[in-house]
């Protein structure tokens, strides 16, 4: 465990190595106690943090939720982070590559939340009772720690890798078979990546339901308008200038993110 102290010497490294565009070594060497609660604990910081200077927060994340994933980067378990709203990146207005350290794409079938979520006792059946909609979803992720080099506690403190996120519109999940939606990701034409939703701990609502109570030890809600991205059906990719980037979902329509 760490002390309070070595939580804000953490912490402020991220910021700096996030507005500086500058990636810093793991955690896990400055700091070789670091558990996955001081991780957390270290991410609430940064979070309490924007939340100060104005962010709002939009909802939540699952990572390396799925096998593909932990394997591409040597983990075992999932990470969580939050969305804040200015997060939120739309398909219309191109991204800047330079804000980030290393970005990478992911594809996502994301839920949107009509209910507040409960809280330890969470199941897939509360998660599909209280989503309004699940949607077409690409999220951005950038890694402050150099050359992706990280254990769970790294990315978890690094809100799990988080930088931005842009959803469709989407549908009742009532009217999907959540399990077996196939997802295909393009850029220009050129399949980079496909998978399926089932690759997500084999179903995307045990995700969710898995991120109400693992949070909920820490007193943070999932509510009701909230997005909550469950984790990635196939590899992450990584981004370039000039590119565009199309997920395509079987029965659930598309989602695209341009950069520059």
């Amino acid at each position: 465990m760490l002390t309070d102290r070595q939580r804000h010497e953490a912490a402020e490294l991220l910021r700096s190595a996030e507005h500086g565009v500058t990636p810093i070594a793991p955690l896990t060497e400055a700091f070789p106690g670091i558990g996955t609660e001081d991780a957390y604990e270290i991410q609430l910081v940064n979070i309490r943090h924007r939340l100060a200077a104005g962010a709002e927060v939009r909802g939540h994340k699952v990572g390396l939720s799925s096998p593909v994933m932990q394997r591409m980067m040597g983990v075992d378990e999932p990470d969580y982070g939050h969305l804040l709203q200015d997060m939120q990146l739309r398909p219309d207005v191109p991204v800047p590559v330079v804000r980030y350290c290393h970005p990478r794409v992911e594809v996502e079938v994301g839920f949107v939340l009509g209910d507040d979520l409960p809280g330890a006792a969470c199941t897939p059946a509360d998660v599909l009772a209280a989503t309004e909609r699940v949607v077409p979803a690409l999220e951005l992720i950038d890694s402050r720690i150099r050359d992706w080099r990280i254990t769970i506690a790294d990315t978890v403190a690094d809100n799990a890798s988080s930088a931005g996120y842009v959803i469709g519109e989407g549908r009742d999940p009532r009217e999907l078979d959540l399990k077996a939606i196939d997802a295909r990701l393009t850029s220009d034409g050129e399949l980079l990546a496909e998978g399926r939703s089932d690759a997500v701990l084999g179903d995307p609502t045990v995700s969710v339901a898995w991120l109400a109570r693992t949070i909920a030890c820490f007193g943070v809600p999932l509510k009701k308008g909230h997005v909550v991205l469950p984790g990635s059906c196939t590899r992450a990719v990584d981004v370039a200038a000039g590119a565009t980037f199309t997920a395509e979902f079987t029965g659930l329509g598309s989602v695209s993110l341009s950069f520059i």
